[in-house]
């Protein structure tokens, strides 16, 4: 790889995308890799989301269309050549269908490496996608993706690569075991001050989108649960914007819990005031049907609050298969009993996760490099890989 080229997120104060070309340029820098930051246009100035839940129906349209109109560019005047790679933070990228347009009808020795890492997209059953009737021309637009020369696929997880696989996607496939993340730099929005155990809040936190996929209501449950339990014990949503949701009956019922004094619910957050929050709280809880690998994890993780979350797909690995914080899934006795424990005392292996995620952008450029092949999963032995633990 001569060059790396980088096609980042637009940035939205709400979400991971804030900070991700900063997480992915200083490993680039330490790195020593000689790489362009593809530059998009933002359709506004506000960094939020104002259509759609993951990210701007518009915002990442136009953003996308722009930097697709500037790699075209640089691959046109030669800059962008066989020899380099050029890296998708999301494989869902509108315009990309001119890439194979284009690299069909160029000579094989001018084409860039493609590399395309997979957050979610069709192959999950639980995908926002499915939700707003969008699963039909997603999955072909997953195959077309898949027939751009010189393609390679990132996977964030053993499961993910299954999906993908049953769904015979033919491009290779890669585990990175783990979203991109920057330990340091999260951090660092505290002041670098982890606060003590004993001086944190008895406070559950739940801070996934209160879509339906992310199963809000089976948190509200446990809420009334740990209520009738002890009164000493907050749980609070933290939203990095309005709450908003893709089912109002999750919203009604929520704002009656505030009003009945069981519920807080923290809006409208800038990133480091969600960190304080989640730096001053106790137990960071997760139900989501669809969660792969999930920055909250890490993000907690990095700040000292206990984590607890569902032995489904992505979290056994991302876990290493520590039972002490992973619950059976939708069982609420167990899950009850893993946020009490989690509310007593810091987990012995707190910050082994976020330790983990923090060499998640090492081991793609790994992968781009060619020092990568032990996270290839091609062949009819991708499945042997699930059980072990990564870390």
């Amino acid at each position: 790889m001569r060059k790396l080229f980088y096609m980042g997120l637009e940035p939205y104060e709400g979400r991971y995308t804030l900070q991700l070309q900063d997480w992915s340029e200083a490993v680039f820098k330490k790195r020593g890799i000689d790489y362009v930051v593809v530059p998009g246009t933002t359709i506004d100035n506000t960094k939020s989301i104002s259509v759609g839940q993951v990210l701007d129906a518009h915002g990442r349209s136009y953003f996308g269309m722009s930097q697709l109109m500037n790699l075209v560019q640089m691959m046109r005047n030669g800059e962008c050549t066989g020899e380099d790679a050029v890296f998708f933070e999301d494989m869902f990228q509108p315009g990309i269908e001119s890439l194979p347009y284009i690299m069909c009808q160029i000579p094989e020795g001018q084409r860039p490496t493609i590399y395309l890492r997979c957050l979610a997209q069709a192959v999950d059953p639980d995908d926002f996608v499915h939700v707003w009737g969008m699963s039909k021309w997603m999955s072909l637009y997953e195959q077309m993706c898949n027939e751009i020369p010189n393609v390679h696929i990132l996977a964030t997880n053993e499961e993910m690569v299954a999906h993908m696989r049953i769904a015979n996607w033919s491009a290779p496939i890669y585990n990175i075991s783990g979203l991109s993340f920057g330990k340091a730099e999260v951090q660092s929005r505290v002041n670098n001050s982890i606060k003590p155990w004993n001086e944190r809040a008895n406070r559950v936190v739940f801070a996934a989108r209160f879509d339906q996929e992310k199963q809000p209501d089976f948190y509200m449950d446990l809420i009334q649960m740990i209520h009738n339990v002890t009164p000493h014990i907050e749980c609070a949503v933290l939203s990095g914007g309005p709450l908003r949701s893709n089912n109002d009956k999750y919203l009604y019922r929520a704002l009656k819990m505030k009003q009945q004094g069981l519920l807080t619910i923290c809006e409208d957050l800038q990133k480091n005031d969600y960190y304080n929050i989640v730096n001053d709280s106790k137990v960071l809880f997760n139900c989501a049907l669809q969660d792969w690998v999930s920055n909250t994890v890490s993000e907690a993780d990095a700040l000292g609050c206990n984590v607890v979350y569902p032995a489904y797909r992505s979290f056994p690995e991302t876990f290493a298969n520590d039972h002490t914080r992973l619950y059976v899934p939708w069982n609420k006795s167990d899950a009850m009993d893993k946020i009490m424990n989690a509310i007593e005392a810091p987990s012995h292996n707190m910050g082994k996760i976020s330790d983990w995620t923090d060499g998640t952008i090492d081991r793609m450029i790994d992968i781009m490099q060619g020092k990568g092949q032990q996270w290839l999963r091609s062949g009819n032995r991708y499945r042997d890989h699930v059980a072990g633990e990564k870390y």
